[in-house]
C-alpha cells in the first residue's frame, strides 16, 4: 500500500488516543511564502494543544505520507509546484512520483484508510457559481457522502455558491452543524444568511456523531464555526472582493482547479493581506476545535471499553 504513517501517528492510533487530519492544500496553495510554513506548524501545535496529535497528508516521493516530521513539512510548504490532488488525482501523483498537496477529499479518504475520523480545514469546497451549467462541483461533497468523516472548517469557501452546496450537502445526506452559531459562516465573515442547526459544545457534537453511527449512516458530518471574531469581515466586503476576483479570472481565461488559488491570490493583493489574516486565524481556530473533539471522542471509546476486556 502506497501510505506511510509517521510513527508518531501509528503510537496514537495503536494507543487509542486522539489524531486529526490535516489537509496539505491550504499550505501549498491557500497561503503564500512563506508565511505558509509558519501556519503549518502552528495548525499542528494547535491540535497538539488539544491533546491530540496532528497528521498532515500530502504526497511526497511517490508516496501517501500520513502524518508529517517538521523537514518534511518545510519540504511541502517550499514546493511551488505542489499539484492540486483530489481522489481523482492520486494514482496520477503517487505514480509520477510529484509533490501533492490533498484536498478536503483526498484528506478524509487517505484518513479513513488509516483509522482518523476528525479532520480541520479552513473552507469547505461545494458548487461553483454557475454550477448549475457548468457541473463544476467539488469533490468534496460526494466524498463526504460517502466516507465517515467529520470535517471542522468555517462554512463554504466565500468564492462558491452556498446556497446551492448546502442544497447538495442535503440531497447526498450528510449533515451540516453550527459550532454555537445558528448561521452558517462563509469563511471569511460570519454571516451568509444561511441557518444551520446549532450544538452548544463538545458533548452536543459527541452524542450526535454516536447517533449517526448508531443509525448506520455511512456519510460524513461537517461542523462549522465562525471566524475568531476580531478576524471577522464584513460580509459587504468580502461579496465585493469575490466579485473582483471572479472577474479577474474570468479575464485572464482562469477555470477548473486553477481558479480558486488565482481568486485567492487575488483576494488577498485587494485586501492587503486582510483575507489571508483571516484565513490564517479561522485555520487555527478549527484545529483546535477538532483537536478538542477527538480527544472528547477517544476520551469516550476509553471509557466504554471495560477492565475485563481492556
Amino acid at each position: 500500500m502506497a501510505i506511510d504513517t509517521s510513527k508518531a501517528v501509528q503510537r496514537a492510533l495503536r494507543e487509542g488516543r486522539a489524531v486529526v487530519a490535516l489537509e496539505s492544500t491550504l499550505i501549498c496553495h491557500g497561503i503564500p511564502r512563506p508565511r505558509n510554513a509558519a501556519l503549518a506548524f502552528a495548525i499542528e501545535d494547535a491540535v497538539r494543544g488539544a491533546d491530540a496529535e496532528p497528521a498532515t497528508i500530502a504526497v511526497l516521493d511517490g508516496r501517501v505520507r500520513v502524518g508529517l516530521g517538521r523537514a518534511e513539512l518545510e519540504r511541502l510548504a517550499a514546493e511551488a509546484e505542489a499539484a492540486k490532488c483530489s481522489t481523482r488525482d492520486l494514482p496520477r501523483v503517487v505514480a509520477a512520483r510529484e509533490p501533492g498537496a490533498t484536498t478536503i477529499a483526498a484528506t478524509i479518504f487517505l484518513a479513513h484508510r488509516v483509522g482518523i475520523r476528525v479532520m480541520a480545514t479552513g473552507g469547505l469546497g461545494g458548487v461553483h457559481q454557475e454550477g448549475e451549467s457548468s457541473m463544476d462541483v467539488s469533490a468534496d461533497l460526494e466524498e463526504l457522502a460517502r466516507t465517515r468523516a467529520i470535517v471542522v472548517c468555517s462554512g463554504i469557501k466565500s468564492i462558491l455558491d452556498a446556497p446551492r452546496t448546502l442544497e447538495r450537502l442535503e440531497t447526498l445526506g450528510v449533515p451540516i452543524v453550527g459550532y454555537r452559531c445558528a448561521e452558517m459562516p462563509s469563511f471569511y465573515s460570519a454571516e451568509s444568511g444561511l441557518a444551520v442547526p446549532m450544538v452548544n459544545g463538545i458533548d452536543d457534537l459527541c452524542r450526535l456523531i454516536e447517533a449517526q453511527d448508531a443509525l448506520g449512516l455511512p456519510g460524513g458530518i461537517v461542523v462549522v464555526q465562525p471566524p475568531p471574531p476580531q478576524h471577522v469581515m464584513p460580509r459587504e466586503l468580502v461579496d465585493r472582493l469575490v466579485a473582483d476576483a471572479r472577474s479577474a479570472a474570468r479575464r485572464a481565461g482562469v477555470r477548473g482547479a486553477a481558479e480558486t488559488p488565482f481568486m485567492l491570490r487575488h483576494m488577498a493583493e485587494r485586501s492587503g493581506g486582510a483575507t489571508v489574516e483571516v484565513n490564517c486565524a479561522l485555520a487555527l481556530a478549527n484545529a483546535g476545535l477538532a483537536g478538542r473533539l477527538a480527544a472528547a471522542l477517544a476520551r469516550g471509546r476509553a471509557n466504554q471499553i471495560s477492565p475485563e476486556t481492556a
